[in-house]
């Protein structure tokens, strides 16, 4: 925990989202308002130092121009649609300066393109929008992207935008200044539905590889019909139509994932929805997504997330 007042600087893109930059400054602000002190401030950064804006065409005014960057505790990169447009070489020599002057950087929404084209994600792990995921890995393939809401244990957190940026955003009030209180901001804004890191952006098939592979619709559809009696990858295949081989092309290809370990993700997230939403007991949730034990289950919850299940149902009890 840290004691004293944190300031958030936000470079804005044109054309940047709005719904990420909401849920970005909204917890900070709710989160002095609770709290009844200045425990977070924040300014506002664009290219011309005037304002910037969104892809709804709401434009917001700025503090301050890239030439004159405050110092800040974190400072996050927002981009939108079209945020290839909005490399600049002003852009990239801002934030290499920063990172000479040891600000932690981090980026929302599409920001994490921005990061990687400065060729500061190599080799680590980062999210961004499920949409950018086929082009990023095939521009950028020495960084490990990865599924997940956002990443908060690198040298550069990444959040995978829109609600996922509150998500970052909480779990930075609960590092900072506990879980109590990032469980009041939550209450604050009416979100009960706080995901974790290893939470997935979940998003239909046919919207994030269109018709393009019947096959991997198919096998995701056996998978998603047999969470309470799961069957093995080669089971799959066999029932889609091509080898064990095949499959795990595609899961590799579309997702950089195995269908092993999709097929355990999605078992998790319903067991974790089931814990929320629910008053089944943990033995009746582990049945129903497919555990043949309880303490099995527990065991794998736990490495999943951090937390075993009897702790997930405490903390929304």
């Amino acid at each position: 925990m840290t004691d004293h007042p944190q300031h958030f600087a936000f470079i804005l893109l044109d054309e940047f989202t709005h719904m990420a930059f909401s849920c970005a400054v909204d917890p900070l602000r709710i989160a002095n308002l609770v709290s009844g002190r200045q425990l977070y401030s924040w300014s506002f950064i664009s290219e011309n130092g005037e304002t910037a804006r969104a892809s709804n065409d709401a434009v917001t005014l700025v503090h301050h121009g890239l030439e004159d960057i405050p110092k800040c505790d974190r400072l996050f990169v927002l981009s939108g649609i079209h945020m290839k447009e909005h490399v600049s070489p002003a852009l990239m020599g801002a934030l290499r300066r920063e990172r000479a002057k040891g600000t932690q950087i981090g980026a929302l929404c599409s920001g994490g393109y921005i990061l990687a084209k400065a060729g500061f994600l190599g080799d680590l792990q980062a999210a961004i929008h499920w949409e950018y995921h086929d082009s990023f890995m095939e521009e950028f393939p020495d960084v490990n992207l990865v599924r997940s809401v956002f990443v908060a244990d690198e040298k550069h957190i990444t959040a995978s935008g829109g609600t996922a940026t509150a998500d970052l955003m909480l779990h930075l009030i609960e590092r900072d200044h506990g879980y109590d209180l990032s469980v009041a901001v939550s209450d604050q804004m009416v979100y009960n539905a706080v995901r974790n890191a290893t939470a997935e952006q979940r998003v239909s098939l046919q919207s994030r590889n269109g018709m393009r592979n019947p096959h991997l619709s198919k096998a995701i559809q056996i998978m998603q019909n047999r969470l309470e009696a799961p069957i093995s990858p080669a089971r799959i295949a066999e029932h889609v139509g091509i080898s064990p081989r095949q499959l795990e092309r595609l899961f590799g290809k579309y997702l950089n994932t195995s269908p092993k370990k999709y097929f355990m993700e999605l078992r998790l997230e319903r067991a974790r929805h089931l814990l929320v939403q629910t008053e089944s007991s943990v033995t009746e949730v582990a049945l129903a997504c497919g555990f043949e034990s309880p303490g099995h289950f527990s065991r794998v919850y736990r490495s999943s997330f951090g937390i075993t299940p009897q702790e997930q149902r405490g903390r929304i009890s």
